[in-house]
């Protein structure tokens, strides 16, 4: 967080400018209903930011409920995506379709060769031809708004240990060049995801070279770059400044300013005590603090130090004006919440930051359940890359028989991709199984939406000096 408390006016003010240079084409907020599919490689399948996107949705507005499917299958690439479009995205009847690829279709040691430029080119063009079959698939399913993100980046110019492949990142840009295209060609939505990742990494490269959204191996973002990426969804939809609430109290004049996105009744103002019912229309975004993802190092927390996303969408703001010189006591249900001074309630605080009130626990439990769910369609997905990735080839796609057994077992002595992923596969190939997984998550989700509405609170803001 001392990174975030340093930024001076002008680092600000560039990275929001080179925010705004990039080209991010505007889409609808998601509406209550909605089924929203993300499908990509393995940056979507073991990633969070489409769950950071649900949880949202899920705090900030617990009346709209929608659902969100992971759909990345880790290794793929255009093509890949293409030959399972019916049998994994389709088939969740999907309102909404977003597309990201890129990162494994530019290559990887071939930027080590010496004909790099030309190897590069083929895979270029390969990826071309791969999405304008998809393309064509995706204008012709009408039931869907369309969006194409292009892939976060491979960082090269991280001081880290892991190995450096020259020219990979220009290569994947020359693919967001033709996804970009597209999207204005069809009128569908558009997000730079490499370009804006890519701005942020060589900011903070200047003041720590070793500084990266795209984890220790260059490709994979940890939970702080997974909420960059939710962040610029956001951003995309135009949901920077739907507060959660924003109360503004006029001491002096014992009287209610504003109560916007939230309602304020039974305001009494006493020269000590300052006391009302708060009943919000949102909670606020639980940010967690917790590394989650097998061999990450950052949490989502680590993000704020980069991006102003409690400013523009995680923002529960008090302002007290008119008040006595001195130190006030905040309470909520008549737990202690925190201390300021008059100056502080006069310039405004933001309760999303106050992990104690009674709303940020609620939604705590909501990011929980979230997690819950997010981890058994990892499971799902996990099984689901055996189908696709090591079983379709053989003809053996969906089949669970002996022979697809077989096969796994075999092939688990030297592929360790298939040994990563058998003991999902062995216990997912049951049908049984599968469906068990679904209720939980139809269960969790539930859940969720039952749990998410914001309740009254009884707020006291007392003098104690």
């Amino acid at each position: 967080m001392k990174k975030f408390f340093a930024f001076t006016v002008v680092s600000l003010a560039i990275f929001y400018m080179q925010v705004n240079a990039q080209e991010i084409r505007l889409f609808q907020p998601f509406k209550k209903g909605d089924r929203i599919v993300f499908e990509g490689n393995s940056i979507t399948h073991g990633g969070h930011y489409h769950s950071y996107v649900w949880l949202y949705y899920m705090t900030h507005f617990p009346d709209r409920r929608i659902q969100i499917f992971n759909c990345g299958i880790g290794g793929d690439v255009a093509g890949d995506m293409y030959k399972r479009l019916s049998t994994d995205v389709f088939a969740k009847k999907p309102t909404v379709i977003f597309l990201t690829f890129g990162m494994n279709d530019a290559g990887y040691y071939e930027f080590l060769k010496p004909n790099a430029a030309e190897l590069a080119a083929k895979n270029v063009t390969k990826s071309y031809n791969s999405y304008k079959e998809i393309e064509g698939r995706l204008k012709a399913y009408t039931q869907a708004k369309k969006v194409i993100m292009s892939s976060s980046p491979f960082d090269e110019t991280a001081k880290l240990k892991s190995t450096v492949f020259p020219g990979k990142n220009e290569a994947m840009l020359r693919i967001d060049s033709f996804q970009e295209a597209s999207a204005k060609k069809n009128g569908w939505g558009f997000i730079d995801l490499n370009r804006l990742m890519t701005a942020i990494n060589e900011r903070e490269q200047k003041t720590d070279s070793s500084f990266t959204l795209e984890g220790q191996g260059r490709i994979h973002p940890d939970d702080d770059g997974h909420l960059v990426m939710a962040y610029f969804i956001l951003k995309a939809q135009g949901l920077v400044d739907k507060d959660v609430a924003d109360i503004g109290i006029d001491a002096k004049n014992k009287k209610m300013d504003q109560s916007v996105n939230c309602h304020i009744s039974q305001l009494t103002i006493s020269p000590r005590v300052i006391r009302f019912n708060y009943l919000a229309n949102s909670l606020p975004y639980p940010v967690d603090t917790m590394v989650r993802g097998w061999g990450e190092v950052k949490p989502e927390s680590a993000a704020l130090s980069v991006i102003p996303f409690m400013k523009e969408f995680d923002n529960e703001k008090l302002t007290v004006k008119g008040l006595p010189e001195g130190k006030y006591l905040l309470k909520m249900d008549g737990e202690k919440i925190g201390e300021w001074p008059a100056q502080a309630l006069e310039e405004g605080i933001n309760l999303a930051k106050q992990t104690k009130t009674p709303e940020y626990q609620q939604a705590l439990a909501i990011m929980e359940l979230n997690e819950e769910r997010w981890e058994i369609e990892k499971r799902l997905r996990d099984y689901l890359w055996m189908e696709y990735s090591f079983l379709q080839d053989k003809g053996l796609l969906f089949k669970d028989n002996r022979a697809a057994i077989d096969s796994v077992i075999s092939a688990s002595k030297t592929n360790i991709f298939v040994r990563g992923n058998m003991g999902a596969y062995f216990a997912g190939h049951y049908k049984n199984v599968r469906q068990t997984w679904e209720n939980e998550m139809n269960l969790l989700v539930n859940k969720i939406y039952a749990i998410n509405k914001p309740i009254t609170h009884l707020v006291e803001l007392e003098r104690i000096q």
